[in-house]
């Protein structure tokens, strides 16, 4: 069989305690009036489609809870699926827990026959192979010693040895490499990929991400009981640290409030913003060379861009930042206060930025802004792609001539406005 795991439609669900759940009598007895239910449902697997060839070795990632465990557990025969349906052709050799099936009254040599016999091979089998399973363990001078004094590196040995000396066609492998040492680790591995080679299907739940994209072929990411992505190991592990990435930052700024702009964008921390907010760009507008306010100009015509900063606390010199791009990303202008004595900003402040004319193909532009720190550190607040700016040209605007920009900023203890 060239496909000897085959996952389609795959649903579970389970039962967790209610937060509200009662906890004293009285409790109890309050939620019955008021018809708190003590539990709720939740899915940890929601139409999952998965196949494992022959030879080839899929990693599942995503975060804790995500269900890459419990997938494991379905395909290993642990429990039953609510919906969908798993085919699995041969012998299923599963590390799915650390010290699972193991009884730590019993010695090494005791439960090396008791799991022996439970993953299918007979007494004999056992006995025949038990040498090669105590050599690879590393374990002869403890293997009678009772499994309570072993450490969980020393159940890890036990436990992998067992598996991998069952002669299963399909290896599944739940994270517990990361409990071993290098050496150890290494030698895991040159045995599943001993074992690849031979045509067994293994699937493998790591939270290790190099190590996913130097063994894998491919790679699913679960998120939330679903299917993510599912795929080649670069691509899939990209979108799935940017995923993180995004929530991350998302969790780091819960407390940023979500705003808009003038021009009615929403600002989000993760999508169109990022940064530290140490130092916060409040408001970002254009003015034409007569200063009034203006959403689009003519190719030729000078532009002004403010911006408002909002320190929280003292910023020394930033680095101020204001990018003109289409809405490919492809940048046309780009400006910044590298080079320029700015002022520290420990109140708020303005900045402006003038061009004399800006010379563009009529089109649709976005311009870009952002404030760092002095030496490129870190980003302290940054628009992505929240300010557009049309420009339109006349049928006599043929030469291209974009003039230098020229700086201001105004307070920040300045009495007056400082042209830089």
């Amino acid at each position: 069989m060239d496909v000897p795991i085959k996952v389609s439609g795959l649903g579970k669900s389970f039962t967790r305690r209610h937060k509200l759940n009662p906890g004293t009598l009285k409790e109890a007895l309050v939620s019955r009036l008021h018809r708190l239910n003590a539990s709720e449902q939740f899915l940890a697997l929601d139409q999952v489609d998965l196949e494992v060839r022959r030879g080839e070795i899929v990693g599942a990632i995503g975060r804790n809870g995500a269900g890459k465990s419990t997938l494991l557990r379905l395909i290993g025969g642990v429990g039953l699926p609510d919906r969908g349906q798993i085919l699995v052709h041969g012998k299923i050799g599963a590390l799915l827990e650390l010290g699972a099936g193991f009884h730590p009254e019993l010695t090494g040599r005791e439960n090396i026959f008791i799991n022996g016999v439970i993953s299918g091979l007979s007494r004999a089998e056992v006995a025949r192979r038990f040498d090669d399973i105590v050599a690879f363990s590393e374990l002869e001078e403890s293997i009678d010693n009772p499994l309570r004094t072993y450490s969980s590196g020393m159940q890890l040995r036990l436990a992998f040895s067992i598996s991998v000396h069952t002669s299963p066609d399909i290896l599944l492998i739940d994270e517990v490499l990361a409990v071993g040492d290098l050496a150890f680790q290494q030698k895991c591995l040159d045995r599943i990929e001993y074992f690849r080679r031979n045509g067994c299907a293994i699937l493998i739940v790591s939270h290790d991400i190099e190590q996913v994209k130097a063994i894998c072929d491919r790679v699913i990411w679960l998120r939330d009981g679903k299917v993510a992505a599912f795929g080649e190991p670069q691509s899939v592990v990209d979108q799935y640290e940017r995923a993180m990435l995004l929530e991350t930052e998302r969790r780091r700024h819960a407390d940023v409030p979500v705003r808009r702009t003038r021009n009615g964008q929403e600002l989000r921390i993760g999508e169109n913003r990022k940064g530290t907010m140490e130092l916060e760009l409040s408001n970002v507008r254009f003015q034409g060379a007569d200063g009034l306010p203006i959403e689009e100009l003519k190719k030729g015509d000078g532009l002004s861009v403010i911006i408002s900063c909002s320190p929280r606390k003292a910023i020394p010199s930033p680095i101020l930042s204001v990018t003109v791009s289409d809405k490919k990303g492809e940048i046309f202008l780009d400006s910044n206060t590298e080079q320029l004595d700015i002022p520290d900003i420990d109140r708020d402040t303005d900045a402006r930025v003038h061009f004399d004319r800006i010379d563009l193909p009529a089109g649709d532009y976005f311009v870009d802004v952002g404030v760092y720190a002095r030496d490129w550190g870190h980003v302290y607040d940054y628009h992505w792609h929240v300010y557009p700016l049309l420009v339109t040209a006349d049928a006599e605007q043929e030469r291209d001539l974009n003039t230098p920009p020229r700086w201001e900023i105004y307070g920040s203890g300045a009495a007056r406005k400082q042209h830089i």
